[in-house]
């Protein structure tokens, strides 16, 4: 198949991510011929304007994927489970950001600068991780190869954009309710997010964790190649609008050195290193949106943990933990031949 003749589709253009999507694809120059936008029935019909072109957006439901080569969804669980078998019959090739299929044994779960060969074991679809997951791992991978990952603690500092533009604009809306002594108002999360701190994101477990806590727990074992791992997580939503951070407490196999961790990080594709304390250098989610790399920084040796390390990520939870994820798989894909 000639590159030029890719028909793409994204199914839940008109969210965060789906939005995302189709600016990437555009200004990537992923290859393709054409474009299709799917969404939910409510929507279909709408018009959306992006780089010179206006795309008109399709209602989702089966029978759609005909003649789609590549679909990216991006449209929850619920949807992905509905329709992707359906895409997968059409003879497309899925790649979905939702949650619903990446433990499933044989959907590989891909971040391509740590396991690009799942995109060659593919029965159809594969998964996208966790937006926490894929930016905390652009950070401890590279030193996981260095010394040898043995256990890890994790805090993130989530954007609301991650629960999408509801929450975008709640955040918005009470801040400036704050600041003309209005009253604030919370519809999209159990407290107010503004000036504040929820340690909850998805629903509690009978354990005490969360949906969100537990998922970075397995997808890293997953997307590592590490089943035993040992990983504990709070996953907290802060009142930023893009980029997540995660604070990680690391143990390793071997000695950690500093300047090797250091080289490693910088080394790494899809990390830059922005290590000078000194100067305030480190990396903080304004500096990390919108950018194809992750901001690691603030590292230094762990007091806890024998052969500990601790360190700060940043990146954009849109791109590196959604919508850039996927399209840089696909990307690789058509490089290596595969799509």
């Amino acid at each position: 198949m000639a590159t030029s003749s890719f028909t793409v589709g994204i199914v839940g253009a008109t969210g965060a991510v789906g939005q995302e999507l189709l600016r990437l694809l555009l200004e990537r120059e992923f290859p393709c011929a054409r474009v299709r936008l799917f969404a939910s029935a409510r929507s279909a019909g709408k018009r959306i304007e992006r780089g010179g072109q206006v795309f008109t957006v399709e209602e989702a439901r089966p029978g759609v994927f005909a003649g789609v080569d590549l679909a990216f969804f991006a449209a929850g669980g619920s949807v992905t489970r509905a329709l992707a078998p359906d895409a997968v019959a059409a003879g497309c090739v899925v790649i979905d950001k939702s949650s619903a299929l990446r433990m499933e044994p044989d959907v590989p779960l891909v971040i391509p600068e740590i396991n690009p060969e799942g995109l060659r074991q593919h029965k159809g679809i594969i998964a996208n991780p966790n937006c926490s997951t894929a930016v905390m791992l652009m950070g401890l991978w590279p030193l996981h190869q260095a010394f040898g990952l043995k256990r890890a603690i994790v805090a993130t500092y989530q954007s609301v954009s991650g629960t999408g533009a509801e929450a975008v604009r709640e955040l918005d809306a009470q801040v400036q309710a704050y600041a003309a002594g209005r009253s604030i108002e919370s519809k999209v999360y159990p407290h107010q997010i503004a000036f504040n701190c929820l340690p909850h994101i998805d629903s509690f477990g009978p354990d005490g964790y969360t949906g969100e806590e537990t998922k970075m727990a397995q997808e890293t074992r997953k997307i590592m190649g590490l089943p035993a791992l040992k990983l504990s997580a709070t996953t907290v939503r802060v009142p930023v609008v893009r980029a997540h951070s995660v604070a990680v407490s690391a143990e390793f196999e071997r000695p950690v050195d500093l300047d090797v961790a250091r080289r490693a990080i910088a080394a790494f594709e899809g990390a830059e290193l922005v290590d000078d304390p000194a100067n305030n250098g480190y990396p903080t989610p304004l500096a990390f949106a919108e950018k194809v790399k992750c901001g690691v920084g603030r590292l230094r040796r762990d007091t806890a943990f024998d052969n500990g390390l601790s360190f700060w990520v940043s990146g954009d939870n849109l791109w590196r933990g959604a919508a850039l994820n996927a399209l840089m798989n696909a990307e690789l894909m058509v490089r290596q031949g595969g799509l």
